[in-house]
Protein backbone atom coordinates (compact mmCIF):
# COMPACT_ATOMS: atom_id res chain seq x y z
CA UNK A 1 0.00 0.00 0.00
CA UNK A 2 1.08 3.22 -1.26
CA UNK A 3 1.82 6.12 1.38
CA UNK A 4 2.10 10.27 0.96
CA UNK A 5 5.42 11.60 1.88
CA UNK A 6 3.67 12.14 5.37
CA UNK A 7 2.98 8.62 5.99
CA UNK A 8 -0.83 9.13 5.67
CA UNK A 9 -2.20 6.60 3.56
CA UNK A 10 -3.89 7.45 -0.01
CA UNK A 11 -7.33 4.93 0.78
CA UNK A 12 -7.87 7.12 3.80
CA UNK A 13 -7.90 10.05 2.05
CA UNK A 14 -9.81 8.81 -0.51
CA UNK A 15 -12.66 7.77 2.04
CA UNK A 16 -12.53 11.18 3.39
CA UNK A 17 -12.63 12.99 0.27
CA UNK A 18 -15.93 10.34 -0.60
CA UNK A 19 -17.51 11.53 3.22
CA UNK A 20 -16.95 15.00 1.98
CA UNK A 21 -18.68 14.85 -0.98
CA UNK A 22 -21.83 12.78 -0.33
CA UNK A 23 -22.09 15.54 2.51
CA UNK A 24 -22.35 18.35 0.29
CA UNK A 25 -24.95 16.29 -2.25
CA UNK A 26 -26.96 16.06 0.71
CA UNK A 27 -27.08 19.45 1.63
CA UNK A 28 -27.66 20.44 -1.71
CA UNK A 29 -30.70 18.15 -1.81
CA UNK A 30 -32.45 19.64 0.98
CA UNK A 31 -32.18 22.90 -0.71
CA UNK A 32 -32.76 22.31 -4.25
CA UNK A 33 -33.17 24.85 -6.99
CA UNK A 34 -34.15 24.71 -10.36
CA UNK A 35 -31.09 24.91 -13.10
CA UNK A 36 -32.11 28.03 -14.24
CA UNK A 37 -31.03 29.65 -11.26
CA UNK A 38 -27.22 28.54 -11.08
CA UNK A 39 -26.92 31.73 -13.55
CA UNK A 40 -28.00 33.58 -9.75
CA UNK A 41 -26.07 31.96 -7.32
CA UNK A 42 -23.12 33.49 -5.45
CA UNK A 43 -19.84 33.36 -6.68
CA UNK A 44 -19.22 31.56 -3.44
CA UNK A 45 -20.81 28.68 -4.12
CA UNK A 46 -19.73 28.57 -7.66
CA UNK A 47 -16.18 28.68 -6.51
CA UNK A 48 -17.37 25.73 -4.57
CA UNK A 49 -18.42 23.41 -7.33
CA UNK A 50 -15.04 24.68 -8.93
CA UNK A 51 -13.69 22.97 -5.88
CA UNK A 52 -15.36 19.69 -6.87
CA UNK A 53 -14.35 19.64 -9.81
CA UNK A 54 -10.95 20.65 -9.33
CA UNK A 55 -10.32 19.37 -5.70
CA UNK A 56 -6.94 21.26 -3.83
CA UNK A 57 -3.97 19.68 -2.36
CA UNK A 58 -4.03 19.16 1.40
CA UNK A 59 -2.36 21.52 3.34
CA UNK A 60 0.08 20.16 6.79
CA UNK A 61 -3.26 21.57 9.00
CA UNK A 62 -5.48 19.45 7.22
CA UNK A 63 -3.05 16.53 7.45
CA UNK A 64 -2.17 16.99 11.03
CA UNK A 65 -5.94 16.88 11.81
CA UNK A 66 -6.17 13.74 9.77
CA UNK A 67 -2.88 12.13 11.94
CA UNK A 68 -5.58 13.11 15.09
CA UNK A 69 -8.49 9.81 14.18
CA UNK A 70 -8.41 7.78 15.58
CA UNK A 71 -5.51 8.52 18.88
CA UNK A 72 -6.67 8.31 22.94
CA UNK A 73 -5.73 10.14 25.33
CA UNK A 74 -2.53 8.21 25.92
CA UNK A 75 -1.80 7.74 23.00
CA UNK A 76 1.39 10.07 23.07
CA UNK A 77 2.24 8.54 26.30
CA UNK A 78 2.25 5.03 24.75
CA UNK A 79 4.43 5.94 21.62
CA UNK A 80 6.81 7.48 24.02
CA UNK A 81 7.60 4.61 26.33
CA UNK A 82 7.51 2.45 23.40
CA UNK A 83 10.81 4.48 21.70
CA UNK A 84 12.33 4.73 25.57
CA UNK A 85 12.46 0.75 25.34
CA UNK A 86 13.44 0.53 21.98
CA UNK A 87 16.29 2.82 23.06
CA UNK A 88 17.07 1.20 25.73
CA UNK A 89 17.02 -2.21 24.01
CA UNK A 90 19.43 -0.97 21.75
CA UNK A 91 21.53 0.28 24.65
CA UNK A 92 21.64 -3.01 26.67
CA UNK A 93 22.51 -4.82 23.05
CA UNK A 94 25.48 -2.96 22.44
CA UNK A 95 27.18 -3.07 25.85
CA UNK A 96 26.48 -6.48 25.13
CA UNK A 97 27.89 -7.30 21.93
CA UNK A 98 25.23 -9.54 21.46
CA UNK A 99 22.36 -9.30 18.85
CA UNK A 100 19.43 -12.15 18.91
CA UNK A 101 18.97 -13.92 16.47
CA UNK A 102 16.13 -16.94 15.50
CA UNK A 103 18.92 -19.03 14.92
CA UNK A 104 20.89 -18.23 18.06
CA UNK A 105 23.97 -17.76 16.42
CA UNK A 106 25.65 -14.45 15.85
CA UNK A 107 25.85 -12.56 12.39
CA UNK A 108 28.22 -13.22 9.74
CA UNK A 109 30.06 -10.39 10.05
CA UNK A 110 31.17 -11.03 13.73
CA UNK A 111 32.65 -14.60 12.90
CA UNK A 112 36.33 -14.78 13.45
CA UNK A 113 37.13 -18.26 11.79
CA UNK A 114 40.21 -18.14 12.18
CA UNK A 115 40.77 -17.80 16.02
CA UNK A 116 37.98 -20.63 15.86
CA UNK A 117 40.15 -22.77 14.12
CA UNK A 118 43.73 -21.58 16.32
CA UNK A 119 41.62 -22.39 19.62
CA UNK A 120 40.76 -26.10 18.53
CA UNK A 121 44.28 -26.64 17.18
CA UNK A 122 45.74 -25.68 20.85
CA UNK A 123 43.13 -27.54 22.89
CA UNK A 124 43.88 -30.93 21.90
CA UNK A 125 41.67 -33.56 23.79
CA UNK A 126 43.03 -35.33 26.75
CA UNK A 127 43.90 -38.41 28.53
CA UNK A 128 42.19 -39.90 31.37
CA UNK A 129 45.00 -41.69 33.63
CA UNK A 130 45.22 -41.60 37.61
CA UNK A 131 47.84 -39.85 39.98
CA UNK A 132 49.05 -42.85 42.33
CA UNK A 133 51.59 -41.55 44.39
CA UNK A 134 52.98 -37.89 44.69
CA UNK A 135 56.86 -37.33 45.03
CA UNK A 136 58.20 -34.59 47.11
CA UNK A 137 54.96 -33.32 47.86
CA UNK A 138 54.73 -29.58 49.15
CA UNK A 139 57.57 -28.41 47.79
CA UNK A 140 58.31 -26.86 44.32
CA UNK A 141 60.11 -29.72 43.12
CA UNK A 142 57.12 -31.84 43.80
CA UNK A 143 56.64 -34.82 40.34
CA UNK A 144 53.65 -36.99 40.35
CA UNK A 145 53.40 -40.70 39.54
CA UNK A 146 50.43 -41.48 36.93
CA UNK A 147 49.41 -44.24 35.12
CA UNK A 148 47.85 -44.23 31.95
CA UNK A 149 45.73 -47.37 31.56
CA UNK A 150 46.92 -50.04 28.91
CA UNK A 151 49.88 -48.03 28.01
CA UNK A 152 52.08 -47.17 31.24
CA UNK A 153 53.71 -45.07 34.25
CA UNK A 154 55.19 -41.81 34.17
CA UNK A 155 56.85 -39.20 36.45
CA UNK A 156 55.18 -35.97 35.08
CA UNK A 157 55.01 -32.01 36.22
CA UNK A 158 52.11 -30.13 36.72
CA UNK A 159 50.65 -27.76 33.99
CA UNK A 160 50.61 -23.65 34.00
CA UNK A 161 46.44 -23.76 34.91
CA UNK A 162 46.73 -26.45 38.11
CA UNK A 163 47.66 -25.69 41.53
CA UNK A 164 49.05 -28.48 43.66
CA UNK A 165 46.89 -28.24 46.17
CA UNK A 166 44.03 -29.53 43.81
CA UNK A 167 45.77 -33.14 43.10
CA UNK A 168 45.53 -35.81 45.91
CA UNK A 169 46.77 -39.58 45.49
CA UNK A 170 44.61 -41.35 44.14
CA UNK A 171 42.63 -38.59 41.35
CA UNK A 172 41.60 -39.33 37.95
CA UNK A 173 43.71 -36.34 36.31
CA UNK A 174 43.75 -35.46 32.58
CA UNK A 175 46.57 -35.35 30.96
CA UNK A 176 47.66 -34.17 27.50
CA UNK A 177 49.03 -36.43 24.93
CA UNK A 178 52.27 -35.12 24.17
CA UNK A 179 54.13 -34.65 27.38
CA UNK A 180 51.53 -36.09 29.53
CA UNK A 181 51.51 -33.38 32.15
CA UNK A 182 48.73 -32.69 34.38
CA UNK A 183 46.32 -30.54 32.97
CA UNK A 184 43.03 -30.49 35.19
CA UNK A 185 41.34 -32.66 38.10
CA UNK A 186 38.73 -35.21 37.38
CA UNK A 187 35.67 -36.37 39.86
CA UNK A 188 35.87 -39.85 40.41
CA UNK A 189 34.44 -42.39 38.38
CA UNK A 190 30.67 -42.82 39.54
CA UNK A 191 28.77 -45.47 37.84
CA UNK A 192 25.36 -43.93 35.83
CA UNK A 193 23.09 -46.22 37.41
CA UNK A 194 24.22 -44.96 41.18
CA UNK A 195 24.15 -41.30 39.98
CA UNK A 196 20.61 -41.88 38.69
CA UNK A 197 19.39 -43.30 42.50
CA UNK A 198 19.14 -39.26 43.59
CA UNK A 199 15.78 -38.35 43.58
CA UNK A 200 16.10 -34.32 42.05
CA UNK A 201 12.80 -33.19 42.02
CA UNK A 202 11.49 -32.83 45.65
CA UNK A 203 8.04 -35.60 45.95
CA UNK A 204 4.51 -33.70 46.49
CA UNK A 205 3.85 -35.52 49.94
CA UNK A 206 4.26 -33.94 53.35
CA UNK A 207 3.51 -35.05 57.24
CA UNK A 208 0.70 -34.04 56.91
CA UNK A 209 -0.32 -36.36 54.13
CA UNK A 210 0.36 -38.81 56.47
CA UNK A 211 -2.07 -40.10 58.71
CA UNK A 212 -1.84 -42.50 61.75
CA UNK A 213 1.78 -41.68 62.22
CA UNK A 214 2.14 -38.96 64.71
CA UNK A 215 5.00 -40.96 67.06
CA UNK A 216 6.66 -42.22 64.17
CA UNK A 217 6.79 -38.90 62.81
CA UNK A 218 8.26 -37.34 66.03
CA UNK A 219 10.83 -39.60 66.10
CA UNK A 220 12.01 -39.62 62.40
CA UNK A 221 12.42 -35.94 62.70
CA UNK A 222 14.49 -36.22 66.00
CA UNK A 223 17.15 -38.33 63.72
CA UNK A 224 16.81 -36.70 60.51
CA UNK A 225 16.11 -32.97 61.01
CA UNK A 226 17.50 -32.02 64.47
CA UNK A 227 20.88 -32.81 63.69
CA UNK A 228 20.65 -31.08 60.53
CA UNK A 229 19.10 -27.95 61.86
CA UNK A 230 20.45 -27.76 65.34
CA UNK A 231 23.71 -29.70 65.71
CA UNK A 232 24.62 -27.05 68.12
CA UNK A 233 22.65 -28.58 70.46
CA UNK A 234 24.27 -32.13 70.28
CA UNK A 235 28.16 -30.90 70.34
CA UNK A 236 26.91 -28.81 74.28
CA UNK A 237 25.79 -31.99 75.19
CA UNK A 238 28.99 -34.24 73.58
CA UNK A 239 26.63 -36.67 72.10
CA UNK A 240 26.85 -37.99 68.78
CA UNK A 241 22.97 -37.58 66.90
CA UNK A 242 21.43 -41.21 65.64
CA UNK A 243 22.42 -41.94 62.64
CA UNK A 244 20.00 -44.54 61.01
CA UNK A 245 16.37 -45.62 61.69
CA UNK A 246 15.47 -48.76 60.25
CA UNK A 247 11.21 -48.72 59.78
CA UNK A 248 9.05 -51.98 59.90
CA UNK A 249 5.77 -52.79 59.90
CA UNK A 250 3.16 -54.39 58.35
CA UNK A 251 2.63 -53.58 54.21
CA UNK A 252 0.67 -50.39 53.60
CA UNK A 253 1.18 -48.55 56.47
CA UNK A 254 3.01 -45.39 55.56
CA UNK A 255 7.11 -46.36 55.56
CA UNK A 256 7.87 -45.12 52.31
CA UNK A 257 5.21 -42.55 52.18
CA UNK A 258 7.12 -41.26 55.11
CA UNK A 259 10.10 -41.22 53.60
CA UNK A 260 8.97 -39.40 50.64
CA UNK A 261 7.42 -36.68 52.93
CA UNK A 262 11.32 -36.59 54.60
CA UNK A 263 12.71 -35.93 51.34
CA UNK A 264 9.94 -33.20 50.53
CA UNK A 265 10.55 -32.08 53.60
CA UNK A 266 14.57 -31.78 54.38
CA UNK A 267 16.90 -29.70 51.59
CA UNK A 268 19.52 -32.02 52.03
CA UNK A 269 20.34 -34.37 48.69
CA UNK A 270 17.75 -37.70 48.83
CA UNK A 271 19.21 -40.71 47.49
CA UNK A 272 16.41 -44.12 47.44
CA UNK A 273 17.68 -46.92 46.69
CA UNK A 274 15.35 -50.25 46.24
CA UNK A 275 17.30 -53.05 48.06
CA UNK A 276 17.08 -55.12 44.76
CA UNK A 277 19.00 -52.85 42.55
CA UNK A 278 22.18 -53.84 44.59
CA UNK A 279 21.57 -57.68 43.40
CA UNK A 280 23.80 -58.04 40.35
CA UNK A 281 25.29 -60.72 38.39
CA UNK A 282 28.90 -60.63 38.69
CA UNK A 283 30.72 -61.08 42.05
CA UNK A 284 31.85 -57.41 43.58
CA UNK A 285 29.48 -55.78 41.41
CA UNK A 286 26.92 -54.97 44.13
CA UNK A 287 29.66 -54.41 46.58
CA UNK A 288 30.93 -51.62 43.93
CA UNK A 289 27.90 -49.68 43.60
CA UNK A 290 27.30 -49.49 47.83
CA UNK A 291 30.99 -48.08 47.57
CA UNK A 292 30.20 -45.67 45.06
CA UNK A 293 26.91 -44.77 46.55
CA UNK A 294 28.64 -43.40 50.12
CA UNK A 295 31.03 -41.96 48.32
CA UNK A 296 28.63 -39.88 46.01
CA UNK A 297 27.09 -39.28 49.57
CA UNK A 298 29.65 -37.88 51.38
CA UNK A 299 30.33 -35.38 48.90
CA UNK A 300 27.31 -33.83 49.37
CA UNK A 301 27.15 -31.18 52.33
CA UNK A 302 24.37 -33.33 53.78
CA UNK A 303 23.06 -36.42 52.18
CA UNK A 304 19.70 -39.15 53.26
CA UNK A 305 20.10 -42.69 51.98
CA UNK A 306 16.81 -44.47 51.53
CA UNK A 307 16.91 -48.14 51.59
CA UNK A 308 13.99 -49.91 50.25
CA UNK A 309 12.91 -53.23 51.01
CA UNK A 310 16.60 -53.91 52.69
CA UNK A 311 15.73 -57.95 53.64
CA UNK A 312 16.54 -58.02 50.14
CA UNK A 313 20.24 -57.55 50.53
CA UNK A 314 20.11 -57.66 54.45
CA UNK A 315 19.28 -61.01 55.06
CA UNK A 316 21.03 -62.86 58.32
CA UNK A 317 24.00 -65.46 56.80
CA UNK A 318 24.29 -68.83 57.05
CA UNK A 319 26.22 -71.49 54.30
CA UNK A 320 23.71 -73.52 52.86
CA UNK A 321 26.88 -75.55 51.02
CA UNK A 322 25.89 -73.84 47.53
CA UNK A 323 27.23 -70.45 47.79
CA UNK A 324 24.09 -68.94 45.42
CA UNK A 325 24.16 -65.95 48.55
CA UNK A 326 27.60 -65.50 48.72
CA UNK A 327 27.31 -62.26 46.37
CA UNK A 328 24.26 -60.85 48.78
CA UNK A 329 25.71 -61.64 51.77
CA UNK A 330 29.33 -59.41 50.61
CA UNK A 331 26.76 -56.79 49.33
CA UNK A 332 25.50 -56.69 52.84
CA UNK A 333 28.71 -56.56 54.66
CA UNK A 334 29.72 -53.53 52.50
CA UNK A 335 26.95 -52.08 53.62
CA UNK A 336 27.75 -52.89 57.43
CA UNK A 337 31.54 -51.59 56.81
CA UNK A 338 30.17 -48.61 55.22
CA UNK A 339 27.64 -47.79 57.97
CA UNK A 340 29.70 -48.06 61.02
CA UNK A 341 33.35 -49.05 59.74
CA UNK A 342 36.74 -47.83 59.79
CA UNK A 343 36.12 -44.97 57.96
CA UNK A 344 33.72 -41.86 59.30
CA UNK A 345 30.16 -41.71 57.66
CA UNK A 346 30.09 -38.12 57.53
CA UNK A 347 26.77 -36.14 57.46
CA UNK A 348 24.92 -39.39 56.03
CA UNK A 349 21.34 -40.22 57.49
CA UNK A 350 20.25 -43.75 56.15
CA UNK A 351 16.94 -44.64 56.34
CA UNK A 352 15.92 -48.86 56.08
CA UNK A 353 12.60 -49.73 55.55
CA UNK A 354 11.06 -53.48 55.93
CA UNK A 355 8.33 -55.39 56.82
CA UNK A 356 10.21 -58.94 57.65
CA UNK A 357 12.45 -56.94 60.45
CA UNK A 358 12.97 -60.92 61.98
CA UNK A 359 15.32 -61.96 58.51
CA UNK A 360 17.72 -59.25 59.30
CA UNK A 361 21.13 -59.61 59.90
CA UNK A 362 22.15 -58.51 63.96
CA UNK A 363 25.86 -57.16 62.62
CA UNK A 364 23.35 -54.42 60.69
CA UNK A 365 20.79 -53.83 63.07
CA UNK A 366 23.14 -52.97 65.88
CA UNK A 367 23.35 -49.53 67.82
CA UNK A 368 25.71 -47.16 65.47
CA UNK A 369 24.37 -48.37 62.31
CA UNK A 370 21.13 -48.52 62.92
CA UNK A 371 20.16 -46.46 66.09
CA UNK A 372 16.67 -46.32 66.25
CA UNK A 373 13.99 -49.11 65.24
CA UNK A 374 10.33 -47.22 64.22
CA UNK A 375 7.71 -49.58 64.09
CA UNK A 376 4.83 -49.43 61.97
CA UNK A 377 1.76 -50.42 63.37
CA UNK A 378 -1.91 -50.82 62.52
CA UNK A 379 -3.78 -47.88 62.91
CA UNK A 380 -6.21 -47.42 65.82
CA UNK A 381 -9.72 -45.86 65.42
CA UNK A 382 -9.04 -42.04 65.58
CA UNK A 383 -6.02 -42.94 63.25
CA UNK A 384 -8.19 -44.78 60.32
CA UNK A 385 -10.35 -41.90 60.69
CA UNK A 386 -7.47 -39.21 60.16
CA UNK A 387 -6.64 -41.59 56.98
CA UNK A 388 -10.12 -41.48 55.65
CA UNK A 389 -10.27 -37.41 55.41
CA UNK A 390 -7.04 -37.06 54.10
CA UNK A 391 -7.85 -39.49 51.05
CA UNK A 392 -11.48 -38.33 50.82
CA UNK A 393 -9.73 -34.93 51.17
CA UNK A 394 -9.21 -34.48 47.09
CA UNK A 395 -12.09 -36.22 46.44
CA UNK A 396 -15.71 -34.78 45.46
CA UNK A 397 -17.95 -36.01 48.42
CA UNK A 398 -21.31 -35.04 49.95
CA UNK A 399 -21.95 -33.82 52.83
CA UNK A 400 -22.20 -35.34 56.45
CA UNK A 401 -20.40 -38.77 55.70
CA UNK A 402 -19.82 -40.71 58.70
CA UNK A 403 -16.04 -41.16 58.57
CA UNK A 404 -15.76 -42.48 62.34
CA UNK A 405 -18.35 -45.21 61.62
CA UNK A 406 -16.45 -46.46 58.16
CA UNK A 407 -13.74 -46.22 60.02
CA UNK A 408 -15.01 -49.02 62.29
CA UNK A 409 -15.89 -50.92 59.74
CA UNK A 410 -12.01 -51.61 58.78
CA UNK A 411 -10.53 -53.44 61.95
CA UNK A 412 -7.31 -53.97 61.60
CA UNK A 413 -6.86 -52.06 58.09
CA UNK A 414 -3.61 -50.31 57.31
CA UNK A 415 -3.39 -46.96 55.54
CA UNK A 416 -2.99 -49.30 52.12
CA UNK A 417 -6.33 -50.79 52.53
CA UNK A 418 -8.20 -47.43 53.15
CA UNK A 419 -6.77 -46.12 49.85
CA UNK A 420 -8.12 -48.45 47.86
CA UNK A 421 -11.58 -48.24 49.57
CA UNK A 422 -11.51 -44.45 48.89
CA UNK A 423 -10.99 -45.10 45.22
CA UNK A 424 -13.31 -48.42 45.12
CA UNK A 425 -16.15 -45.79 46.46
CA UNK A 426 -15.65 -43.45 43.63
CA UNK A 427 -15.89 -46.75 41.23
CA UNK A 428 -19.15 -47.19 42.35
CA UNK A 429 -19.97 -43.58 41.94
CA UNK A 430 -18.86 -43.64 38.20
CA UNK A 431 -20.76 -46.58 37.57
CA UNK A 432 -23.85 -44.95 38.63
CA UNK A 433 -22.97 -41.62 36.56
CA UNK A 434 -22.96 -39.97 39.17
CA UNK A 435 -20.98 -36.69 40.06
CA UNK A 436 -20.73 -37.16 44.02
CA UNK A 437 -19.80 -39.82 45.88
CA UNK A 438 -21.75 -40.96 48.66
CA UNK A 439 -22.08 -42.86 52.13
CA UNK A 440 -23.15 -46.36 50.45
CA UNK A 441 -20.87 -45.85 48.14
CA UNK A 442 -18.11 -46.02 50.82
CA UNK A 443 -20.18 -48.82 52.56
CA UNK A 444 -20.45 -51.17 49.48
CA UNK A 445 -16.53 -50.68 48.82
CA UNK A 446 -15.70 -51.47 52.61
CA UNK A 447 -17.66 -54.41 52.38
CA UNK A 448 -15.77 -55.03 48.70
CA UNK A 449 -12.67 -54.44 49.77
CA UNK A 450 -12.34 -55.30 53.55
CA UNK A 451 -14.75 -58.50 53.58
CA UNK A 452 -14.03 -59.59 50.20
CA UNK A 453 -10.44 -59.51 50.18
CA UNK A 454 -9.34 -60.14 53.39
CA UNK A 455 -7.97 -63.48 51.89
CA UNK A 456 -5.04 -61.69 50.11
CA UNK A 457 -4.38 -59.83 53.27
CA UNK A 458 -0.70 -59.95 54.16
CA UNK A 459 -1.65 -58.40 57.54
CA UNK A 460 -2.81 -61.38 60.02
CA UNK A 461 0.24 -63.39 58.45
CA UNK A 462 2.93 -60.47 60.45
CA UNK A 463 0.50 -60.46 63.08
CA UNK A 464 0.70 -63.90 63.64
CA UNK A 465 4.57 -64.00 62.86
CA UNK A 466 4.90 -60.95 65.55
CA UNK A 467 2.75 -62.70 68.04
CA UNK A 468 4.96 -65.92 67.52
CA UNK A 469 8.50 -64.05 67.64
CA UNK A 470 6.99 -62.48 70.95
CA UNK A 471 6.09 -65.39 72.66
CA UNK A 472 9.69 -66.94 71.44
CA UNK A 473 11.27 -63.78 73.31
CA UNK A 474 9.17 -64.44 76.61
CA UNK A 475 10.42 -67.71 76.40
CA UNK A 476 14.06 -66.85 76.14
CA UNK A 477 13.74 -64.40 78.74
CA UNK A 478 12.05 -66.76 80.81
CA UNK A 479 14.18 -69.80 80.86
CA UNK A 480 17.34 -67.05 81.21
CA UNK A 481 15.96 -65.81 84.48
CA UNK A 482 15.61 -69.50 85.31
CA UNK A 483 19.37 -70.24 84.46
CA UNK A 484 19.87 -67.17 86.58
CA UNK A 485 18.18 -68.70 89.55
CA UNK A 486 19.45 -71.98 89.04
CA UNK A 487 23.52 -70.21 89.38
CA UNK A 488 22.62 -68.02 92.22
CA UNK A 489 21.17 -71.42 93.87
CA UNK A 490 24.35 -72.92 93.48
CA UNK A 491 26.75 -70.46 94.34
CA UNK A 492 24.64 -69.77 98.15
CA UNK A 493 24.66 -73.63 98.40
CA UNK A 494 28.16 -74.04 97.79
CA UNK A 495 28.90 -70.61 100.02
CA UNK A 496 27.02 -72.75 103.29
Amino acid sequence: MTKTNFDVPVSVLCFLVKKTLHLKRYIRDQNPRKKSNYSEMAPDAEDEIKDEKNPRPLDEDDIALLKTYGLGPYSTSIKKAEKEIKEMAKKINDLCGIKESDTGLAAPSQWDLVSDKQMMQEEQPLQVARCTKIINPNTEDAKYVINVKQIAKFVVGLGDKVSPTDIEEGMRVGVDRNKYQIQIPLPPKIDPSVTMMTVEEKPDVTYNDVGGCKEQIEKMREVVELPMLHPEKFVKLGIDPPKGVLCYGPPGTGKTLLARAVANRTDACFIRVIGSELVQKYVGEGARMVRELFQMARSKKACIVFFDEVDAIGGARFDDGVGGDNEVQRTMLEIVNQLDGFDARGNIKVLMATNRPDTLDPALLRPGRLDRKVEFGLPDLESRTQIFKIHTRTMNCERDIRFELLARLCPNSTGADIRSVCTEAGMYAIRARRKTVTEKDFLDAVNKVIKGYQKFSATPKYMRKRRRMCSNNSRLSVIVLLEQTLEEFDETESQI
